[in-house]
């Protein structure tokens, strides 16, 4: 019997899988790295509000996440006056991670059920291990399963070094079923296998990439058919009506006025969460980024037959769901 695969509804997963042709991912880590190093020379892209060589993003971001990452989780709380934890436990709610144990085998032989399918799942930009410990809790206490493991990736060893000072005040401290890999998710190492990974998460991550459809791609090649790719991000609120368009302007007063100044008095460093502020209005808006999603390869869920939807707005917008499903061969 094949292994559970990460929640979507049967119904929709079973529609998902049918009705597209798999898209073939032939590029390894190597190509696509030299491809980004070819087209760093002559292009550029946004840091924030301001216009940089492609070539300089990385380094940029590194200094901004070197910067903040002892202190992340608490701007956080205080940006979004600790909703972003809501958003992260209904993240993980709605893959259901961890594999529970199959039934017994009808057979009168057979006393003992079938050995579970544990998953790996990657979190990538995850250095904090937030995401990370939410999955393997539930897969844990919800799925009772005592076997499934993540791999925590980000390209940011301070960030890094954050998350395994976390990880020794849970029980995965040490544990096999939690690994810390630095890397670059537009480019993964070979230690990532294709077609090795059951779920792979980014939660407020991929707007700070220099090429996220370069990461989607990687995404892509090392999911099992099958797989799940799921993304939490900020997003944009839609001008649907006269009362999102206020709450949004509302919003955006928050943002731009009262979140650097939170990070000069907290953490003495108001550019970095200008920074911040400012690449959360340079992401792509919902319908943009699922259509980025499809042209990695991935059905997405939720999608009509009239191209809407394919996504989950939280709180109206400010933030979204995006999940992606990796063909089977």
């Amino acid at each position: 019997m094949p292994p559970r695969t990460p929640h979507l509804g049967s119904s929709a997963f079973r529609s998902l899988i049918s009705s597209r042709q798999p898209y073939r991912c032939l590029s390894c880590s190597l190509r696509l790295s030299q491809s980004s190093s070819s087209q760093d020379a002559s292009q550029t892209t946004h840091f924030g509000f301001e216009s940089i060589p492609s070539s300089q993003k990385s380094s940029r971001v590194s200094s901004v996440f070197s910067s903040v990452a002892s202190s992340y989780d608490t701007m956080n709380d205080l940006m979004s006056l600790g909703i972003h934890r809501l958003w992260k436990d209904h993240f993980v709610r709605s893959l259901n991670p961890g594999s529970p144990p199959l039934p017994p085998s009808t057979s009168p032989q057979a006393k003992t059920p079938h050995p579970r399918q544990a998953w790996t799942m990657l979190d990538i930009a995850g250095g904090t291990g937030d995401i990370a410990f939410r999955l393997l809790d539930h897969a844990t206490h919800i799925n009772d399963d005592h076997d499934s493991k993540v791999i925590v990736s980000d390209i940011n060893p301070s960030m890094l070094a954050e998350g395994r000072k976390r990880s020794l005040s849970t029980p995965y401290a040490n544990s096999p079923r939690l690994e810390w890999l630095e890397a670059n998710a537009e480019a993964l190492p070979a230690s990532i296998a294709s077609d090795s990974i059951d779920l792979y998460t980014v939660a407020f991550g991929i707007r700070n990439f220099t090429h996220p459809a370069l990461a989607l791609r990687e995404a892509y090649r090392v999911l099992k058919p099958g797989g799940v790719f799921a993304c939490l991000e900020f997003s944009q609120i839609p001008p649907k009506n006269a009362a999102y368009q206020l709450f949004n302007g509302v919003y955006k007063r928050w943002s731009f006025g009262a979140i650097p100044l939170i990070g000069q008095l907290v953490a003495a460093d108001r550019d970095s969460y200008q920074y911040l502020v400012e690449s959360i209005e340079k992401f792509p808006a919902q319908r943009e980024f699922r259509d980025m999603v499809r042209g990695a390869g991935f059905l997405v869920p939720g999608m009509n037959g009239e191209g809407e939807g394919g996504w989950e707005d939280l709180m109206g917008g400010v933030a979204a769901v995006h999940k992606g499903v990796k063909s089977l061969r």
